[in-house]
């Protein structure tokens, strides 16, 4: 589904979207669930996973700042998910980094069923087998294009690497998302909160690459929007989370504004 179909369908129906993430950036990632249209719930206690998850239509899993009751919550939630047929998106943060993270991408890709995973290249090449380097949080090194399609294809899931450029695949198909602004990548949780707007469009329309790759390019495009009325990074994360509030509310400005490019097919 196109960016378009999917903000008018949240306008509409207002999903509950599940996310069990990280402290850091938890309160951008609930603002920035609320301006694309879903309604966001952050719990995350292990008690009230099955209940919490009879109501949302997308959970979203985030391993940012992981402890060993936060996993308990993410596979209970999972599983339940999966019983109920409801999309999970996974942000495998830091994955590559400590051994934890990277055996807790692998074990919630293992033992639950996944629809989509984000992450930066160096978080995505890790899953994918391939050489990358990542430093706390941060990708140094990596190939999105070739991380991408290969993650895609060993996990057999739609994966997105973010970057410069943003990549979506699901191991056949290869999309390319040039839509972004370089002050995005200067404020703390924007790429948990990429995966954010990724979890509300899968929420809506599903986790195929077109649907994932569409709402990479309506968050670059708020980034953008935002950009060109910022003074710097202090300014520009209210001004984007308004440019997202004004996207959702009028999704005609982001049709033609979209950069979404078909790279190849398998």
């Amino acid at each position: 589904m196109n960016a378009v179909e999917v903000l008018r369908r949240l306008a509409e129906e207002k999903p509950l979207v599940h996310h069990i993430t990280n402290y850091v950036t938890v309160n951008l990632v609930a603002n920035v669930t609320l301006c694309t249209g879903a309604l966001p719930v952050m719990a995350h206690s292990a008690e009230e996973m099955e209940e919490m998850e009879g109501l949302a239509s997308a959970l979203v899993l985030n391993i940012g700042t992981l402890d060993s009751r936060q996993i308990e919550a993410m596979l209970l939630a999972g599983k339940t998910a999966n019983e109920r047929d409801i999309p999970i998106v996974l942000d495998p943060v830091g994955a590559g980094a400590t051994t934890l993270r990277t055996r807790t991408a692998e074990r919630l890709l293992s033992e639950l069923r996944v629809a989509a995973v984000c992450g930066n290249a160096g978080e995505i090449a890790t899953l994918a087998g391939l050489s990358a380097e990542v430093r706390g949080v941060e990708s140094l090194t990596g190939d999105a294009r070739e991380a991408a399609t290969q993650a895609a294809r060993a996990l057999g899931v739609t994966v997105a690497a973010t970057g410069p450029t943003d990549y979506v695949s699901d191991g056949e198909r290869l999309l390319a998302v040039e839509n972004g602004h370089l002050l995005m990548g200067r404020v703390v949780g924007s790429g948990c909160a990429s995966t954010a707007a990724v979890g509300c469009f899968a929420a809506a329309g599903g986790a195929d690459p077109e649907t994932v790759a569409a709402a990479l390019a309506y968050f670059g495009r708020a980034g953008e929007v935002a950009a060109g009325k910022a003074d710097g990074p202090g300014t520009f994360e209210p001004r984007f989370l308004d440019a997202l509030a004004a996207l959702a509310d009028d999704p005609a400005g982001v049709e033609g504004s979209t950069q979404i490019k078909e790279l190849k097919r398998g």
